[in-house]
C-alpha cells in the first residue's frame, strides 16, 4: 500500500477549529512536522480539509 509524507508548512493560527483537529489527527503540531501514513480515504480527507496547510508527497 501507498505511503504519504505530510509536512505543515503553515501555522494553524486563523484556520477553521475542524482543520486544527484535522492537523492534530494527522499528527501534526508545529510547523515543519512530518508524518507519514498510509493512503487511506480517512487520511485523505483530512489532507484535503487542510490542503493550504500543508504539503503531501508519495513515499515508497
Amino acid at each position: 500500500m501507498a505511503r504519504l509524507k505530510v509536512t505543515q508548512l503553515r501555522s494553524t493560527i486563523g484556520a477553521k477549529h475542524n482543520q486544527r483537529e484535522s492537523l492534530r489527527s494527522l499528527g501534526l503540531k508545529r510547523i515543519n512536522d512530518v508524518v507519514v501514513k498510509e493512503d487511506r480515504p480517512e487520511i485523505r480527507g483530512m489532507i484535503f480539509a487542510v490542503n493550504h496547510l500543508v504539503r503531501v508527497e508519495e513515499v515508497d
